[in-house]
């Protein structure tokens, strides 16, 4: 039975009376919801990190251990979990990764010991690596060519939303109800409980069984959930072909794997490193205890996201991609050679940054699920999330010492030049896939 809910789109319920558009949101709002509390998890620890400091009388080793403990795990989970999406499948994985996520979380409120903390947090960020590993794999084998762009980068929205409602739930609990910090950081708790409930009963993807060799299971889900015929149709097409790690390297891949890398890499690195520490930031430049200018700094990273979420699909990849690069550097510039640049321009330039650079961060969201083969989907994620935390850990870890030892210039020099090589790299090798199907997005590319 086919009911028209509007002239643009088409509302599919099959026998089985599974309403096709009610379960791609739905999707889209469980893998969304993955995002949102990875976002969560990273900003919140930088309301409770202080009193834990004080706590524990942690020297600044532990205290940057802990900042990036989430991150190291991430690193860790990301390659890890995309083996296992690849090679079990994206179902059980997209339920294990959140139950393991929500009893971490729930150990922070008894942690009582620096190195307990670290060993909580680190096994949250290897629940959250694998979420990334599966969550947007599986949204993409599931997506319709037509909307993948802006259903693929809602869950950078969630990321930014998420980090930013932390910072401002971390600020009120701490400072306002002075609240114990483990019961700060436990607050992760609640939406992950939620989650898990609402992901209960996902189907696995079509893709991956049809990789698989199960064609009739395939077929019978992508009739099931898919709502565009083409993209049914271009499913039957996926070869039975085993993936390997070094297929992310082989002439066909390593293309595909070195722009996700480098632009993911150079994406999160300044930010995390700006966004985490905002108000110290912002506070060295002049603009009080930081905090209203580190809301408008996180604020306008969710708005430039959405405009991203907007254009995607109209405009396409690259031109989200590359000139946005460019213009961070430059911004990054302003401010590192500006050292006596009065207080609101140098705020100026931190918003301006966060908006142009979350513009182009959501095509990390995007990019992994649409350039990488069924067979290598979920380890090529895995990988290039693992290498893009190695950023976020050293913008994380490193910009207090740099703050400290080097000022807030140099400071800032650096991060443009992060900005400057993920530019280069992304002029050079970003893709076009806007209107594709995942079989040619993902088709080889010899380099």
């Amino acid at each position: 039975m086919t009911t028209v809910s509007n002239p643009n789109a088409v509302r599919e319920q099959v026998p089985g009376g599974v309403d096709k558009r009610r379960f791609l949101l739905k999707l889209t709002g469980v893998t969304a919801g993955g995002m949102f509390i990875d976002g969560y998890v990273l900003g919140i620890i930088g309301a409770a990190i202080g009193a834990a400091t004080d706590e524990f009388r942690m020297s600044l080793l532990w205290e940057g251990l802990i900042g990036a403990a989430a991150l190291i795990g991430i690193f860790v989970g990301g390659p890890l979990g995309g083996w296992l999406a690849d090679k079990f499948g994206r179902k059980p994985l997209f339920t294990f990764d959140l139950a393991l996520f929500l009893v971490a979380s729930a150990l922070q409120f008894f942690v009582d010991s620096s190195w307990q903390l670290f060993a909580v947090r680190l096994l949250m960020g290897l629940a959250v690596g694998a979420e990334y590993s599966v969550g947007w794999p599986l949204l993409s084998e599931f997506a319709p060519a037509r909307l993948r762009g802006r259903i693929m980068s809602f869950s950078e929205v969630a990321w930014y939303v998420g980090f930013m409602v932390a910072f401002i739930v971390g600020y009120v609990l701490s400072t306002v109800f002075s609240l114990d910090w483990r019961l700060v950081l436990g607050s992760s708790t609640v939406p992950a409980v939620i989650l898990f409930i609402a992901r209960l009963g996902m189907p696995e993807s079509p893709r991956w069984l049809m990789n698989q060799g199960r064609t009739d299971e395939a077929r019978q889900i992508a009739e099931t959930y898919l709502e565009e015929p083409a993209d049914t149709l271009d499913t039957t097409r996926e070869p039975a072909r085993k993936g390997t790690f070094g297929m992310l390297f082989s002439p066909d891949y390593r293309r595909a794997t070195i722009f996700i890398c480098v632009f993911w890499f150079c994406a999160v690195t300044p930010y995390f490193a700006i966004a985490t520490f905002a108000a110290d930031v912002l506070s060295a430049y002049g603009l009080g205890d930081g905090f209203g200018g580190a809301i408008g700094v996180n604020g306008l990273a969710v708005a430039g996201v959405v405009v991203s979420l907007v254009l995607i699909d109209r405009i396409g990849r690259r031109r989200l991609t590359v000139p946005g690069q460019w213009f961070c550097a430059a911004v990054l510039a302003i401010i590192g050679l500006w050292s006596g640049a009065p207080a609101a321009v140098a705020l100026t330039c931190f918003l301006v940054f966060a908006f142009a650079n979350s513009m182009y961060t959501a095509l990390t969201g995007v990019y992994p699920g649409e350039i990488f083969p069924t067979e290598i989907r979920g380890i090529g994620t895995g990988f290039a999330t693992a290498f893009s935390r190695v950023g976020a850990a050293l913008g994380t870890f490193a910009l207090p010492w740099s703050m400290e030892h080097l000022g807030s210039g140099p400071s800032m020099l650096i991060a443009a030049g992060v900005c400057v090589v993920g530019a280069a790299v992304s002029q050079v090798l970003a893709p076009e896939t806007m209107g594709l199907s995942l079989s040619e997005t993902s088709a080889p590319h010899r380099a």
